[in-house]
């Protein structure tokens, strides 16, 4: 449940601070007050988009904190695990920071979160139910979930989704497959002689480079070997060569050291030398020894070239891209081999199909069993809201397998005794669409686990003895979990268990609101503001009392 709400610097509110009980919460104040203020607030620390105007004029940012008590959420706990957020099994906090320039930052527990957490951990925390979801009540598409909700067959309904895109691809992939096969056995007859004629050629994503290396290695055999000769007769097989001149200078240098051992170092160096000569020429004699020119082998690696040039050229790919391509050849002609197998395609289709058919029977079976259910519930609430003779029904009328199942839902509703029932989107006038929707949320409510619903003025269109029906709904409703409602009815306020007022004021040239917790006394004067109007009398602060102590 909500426990505590700041906001500071949005909108018209500078900062409040306000503690919520459990159970029935009232909100009441003059028009014009700023009561939605407080659902915006919480819309937002509950991940719902910002717009321009948020923060206060002449305020950097505004900043919205909320605190829940999570304890009896074990669900929303192990999300929060999953999402390695720290975890306090007593108390959630969501913060909401929007600054004057638009820029929004997201915090849960303290740690930095994202817009779209924060609208998750909101389904699991809080129902904002406004006058405005009467009017998505004529929708089908909401028809169909309140009687899933109500049922509890969100899961199936989600299975059956799923089922019926994965029934519906195989099936398109059947009358592709039967509507290409021509095409298919043409390309496939073509890539099998493609893939037979590289499958022969047999390329290797890396043999191309080594083999150009050889290649320049063979052909100019002749030409490394004269080198190498050449190189070493400088080095070690001339009359002048290299590593003898170096040694007679070595043979000098050890001489004159005797003499300076300051020459030491230049010894050193000159040894450093002639061993590498010497490593050189070593390398050198076994290279010249060992080396392969064979020029038949420069014959097979020129035909190996010219092979895989050709194929290159043929297929429109650099030669090191030939293993690539014989690789996807072969993936596409399974595929192909793959679609031409109707058979399996129909087994797979059918599969698919029966386990479609088996969720749509379990979904069916369930929303007939919850229609009736409800139907019968919602007729009980239409006879306390005045509207006595009246019935409510679901109707499930059969349609095509789809995503949504194998019916549609259809709420059905006669005003009085007498009267047929009919679409609901065709018989409703405001206000019985307002009791009405008003029946279908809290029964609906009744079935499942919100531990947070907020009503605001769905009470509109409603007055008299109604009103009082409306408020020991809601006030049931707050036995079973926290219920916040804005209301103008007084009939209703008198209900709450707690009641909050929302007040206009100026302070230093701008229009400030204000959010208070009402005494009993102050209760009493407010209710008999929203009975008497501008001027209140002794005999509406005496009916004010009675409502209040009538609703205790």
């Amino acid at each position: 449940m909500l426990q505590t709400l700041s906001i500071r610097d949005f909108v018209i509110v500078d900062t409040l601070e306000l503690e919520f009980s459990s159970g029935f919460t009232v909100l009441t104040g003059e028009t014009g007050a700023g009561k939605s203020i407080l659902i915006d607030a919480l819309s937002l620390v509950l991940g719902a988009r910002g717009e321009g105007g948020i923060t206060r004029v002449g305020a950097e940012k505004a900043e919205i904190n909320a605190v829940f008590d999570i304890a009896a959420l074990p669900v929303l706990q192990a999300w929060l695990r999953e999402h390695e957020i720290d975890v306090d099994d007593a108390q959630l906090l969501l913060r909401r920071v929007i600054y004057a320039d638009g820029r929004s930052r997201a915090f849960v527990n303290g740690s930095s979160a994202t817009i779209q957490q924060l609208r998750e951990i909101g389904e699991f925390l809080v129902d904002i139910y406004s006058q405005h979801a009467h009017h998505a009540l004529l929708k089908a598409s909401t028809q169909r979930q309140v009687l899933d909700a109500y049922g509890g067959l969100q899961d199936v309904a989600a299975e059956l989704a799923d089922s019926y895109q994965i029934w519906q691809g195989l099936y398109h992939k059947r009358l592709d497959a039967e509507k290409n096969a021509e095409a298919h056995a043409v390309e496939s007859a073509e890539l099998r002689d493609q893939v037979r004629e590289l499958a022969a050629l047999a390329p290797s994503a890396e043999e191309w480079e080594p083999l150009q290396q050889e290649h320049i290695r063979l052909s100019h055999g002749a030409s490394i070997l004269a080198g190498g000769e050449a190189c070493r007769e400088l080095l070690s097989e001339g009359e002048v060569a290299a590593i003898r001149q170096l040694s007679s200078v070595q043979h000098k240098l050890h001489e004159l050291v005797a003499y300076d051992s300051g020459l030491q170092e230049a010894l050193d160096i000159l040894d450093g030398a002639v061993i590498q000569l010497e490593e050189t020429d070593r390398f050198l004699n076994r290279y010249l020894q060992r080396a392969d020119l064979d020029p038949e082998r420069l014959n097979e690696v020129e035909a190996r070239i010219h092979a895989l040039h050709a194929a290159a050229r043929k297929y429109r790919v650099r030669p090191e891209e030939l293993a690539g391509l014989l690789e996807s050849w072969q993936l596409r002609m399974a595929e192909l081999e793959s679609a031409h197998d109707n058979e399996q395609l129909r087994q797979e289709e059918a599969r698919a199909r029966a386990a479609y058919d088996a969720l749509a029977k379990r979904l069916s079976d369930g929303r007939e069993k919850a229609a009736l259910s409800l139907g019968e519930k919602i007729t009980s609430e239409m006879q306390r809201l005045s509207l006595s003779g009246g019935k409510f029904a679901v109707s499930l009328n059969a349609q095509d397998p789809a995503a949504t199942g194998r019916e549609q839902v259809e709420f059905l509703v006669a005003g009085h005794a007498g009267v047929a029932p009919r679409p609901l989107s065709k018989v409703a006038s405001g206000g019985e669409l307002s009791r009405i929707s008003l029946a279908i949320r809290v029964v609906t409510a009744q079935q499942g686990d919100m531990p947070t619903m907020i009503f605001d003025e769905v009470d509109v269109g409603i007055g008299g003895g109604v009103a009082e029906v409306v408020g020991q709904l809601l006030k049931t409703l707050g036995n079973q979990r926290q219920v916040l409602v804005i209301t103008h009815l007084p009939q209703v306020a008198a209900q709450g268990m707690q009641h909050l007022r929302v007040s206009k004021h100026l302070h230093d040239g701008q229009t400030l609101s204000r959010i208070e917790a009402l005494t009993h006394t102050q209760r009493i004067d407010e209710v008999a503001r929203m009975l008497g109007g501008v001027e209140i009398t002794e005999t509406t602060l005496q009916h004010a009392s009675e409502m209040l102590a009538a609703g205790a």
